[in-house]
């Protein structure tokens, strides 16, 4: 067996805007750990806070740390303990490990939110829980997910993002024959989009306030766009199900103000932390159910097949891939939302 490399390229945020691509050194796997070979990481929301301000929320960076959890790759070593995919499988990346933590209760039936749960390339704890964007990287046997034959890493890339939208879609309850609005169209948006067409909404309203945006919508299901400047077009939806998903008091207004009575919005954008403006007058009179949706839980199997087998229709919210050497011109693709959609970093071979 080839001896793996210790060292490998990573891509380190040091602090507000001190983004850094250098070589990142590779602890020797624990038992339970498998070697992964990234071929691909998804740059996610949560990656350019910790760029632009050293903190998503309130998970505030104190130390440099490895970014990124949306990842796929191959196994390059098995964990020693026999757990897990074997050497040379395809594999995507569940990125949560749930604790019990201070022993707050929690639903069990709901490991996303245990006070204990940790995320890759997360700084909501110290020492930070690093993240997997290296050419190699230990993790779990636990975390790993085979991937079907036939199923492009590429595409597989969407896995962990993908079942963010899964999860927050079931947050909504059966959404078949409705008439639904997404506020938000970037990657997660557009990925709630793709979930909501596979499991048959009648009519997807996506809003936006950039035209790329809006596209990808289209392309990935949405029957009709808006621009989220066309306040009276929005709450002429009259939707059943409204999922606020640009991160922003105004787009929560925007759900509120567009969804029916007796509606359902479902919060997937994660708003700033602290008091923010919301129109609860409005959804008290219109008896309005506001619920929050947060990461995922088991649907990561769920949407692996569904791309697999083609009823989860969402190649077009990629719109960028670069060499992981360029991290720091991709992260300014992803920055920009009025170009871009889901920007990938290559590690790794794709073939």
């Amino acid at each position: 067996m080839t001896e793996l490399p210790t060292q490998a390229l990573g891509v380190v945020a040091h602090g507000a805007g001190d983004l850094r691509v250098e070589p990142f050194e590779r602890p020797e796997p624990k038992p339970d750990e498998a070697v992964v070979e990234i071929v691909y990481g998804g740059i996610c929301g949560s990656d350019l806070h910790y760029w632009q301000h050293g903190a998503a929320g309130e998970s505030i960076l104190k130390a440099p740390m490895l970014l990124g959890h949306e990842v796929v790759g191959r196994v390059a070593a098995a964990a020693a303990d026999g757990n897990g995919p074997q050497a040379g499988t395809a594999v995507a990346v569940h990125p949560a490990t749930p604790g019990e933590g201070d022993g707050a209760r929690y639903p069990q039936d709901r490991p996303n939110l245990s006070p204990g749960c940790t995320y890759l390339g997360s700084a909501a704890r110290f020492p930070h829980t690093e993240g997997a964007f290296a050419r190699y990287i230990n993790l779990p046997a636990r975390m790993l997910r085979e991937l079907p034959a036939g199923l492009p890493l590429r595409r597989a890339a969407l896995v962990e993002p993908a079942s963010v939208a899964w999860h927050a879609v079931s947050r909504a309850g059966d959404v078949k024959g409705k008439r639904v609005l997404v506020i938000g169209a970037g990657p997660i948006g557009a990925l709630i989009v793709a979930v909501l067409r596979s499991v048959g909404a009648a009519e997807i309203v996506a809003v936006d306030m950039h035209d790329k945006p809006l596209e990808i919508a289209r392309e990935v299901g949405a029957t009709r766009t808006l621009h989220a400047t066309d306040a009276e077009a929005i709450v002429a939806v009259d939707a059943d199900v409204c999922f606020e998903s640009s991160g922003n008091y105004r787009g929560l207004a925007s759900a509120v103000r567009g969804a029916t009575r007796g509606g359902r919005v479902v919060m997937v954008g994660l708003l700033p932390s602290g008091e923010q403006p919301a129109l609860v007058s409005l959804a008290i009179t219109r008896e309005l159910e506001l619920v929050g949706s947060f990461r995922f839980n088991d649907e990561i199997d769920d949407v692996i097949a569904a791309l697999a087998d083609g009823s989860l229709q969402a190649d077009p919210v990629i719109t960028h891939e670069y060499g992981a050497e360029d991290a720091l011109e991709a992260f300014g693709m992803a920055r920009d939302s009025a170009s871009s959609g889901k920007v990938l970093l290559r590690f790794g071979d794709a073939e």
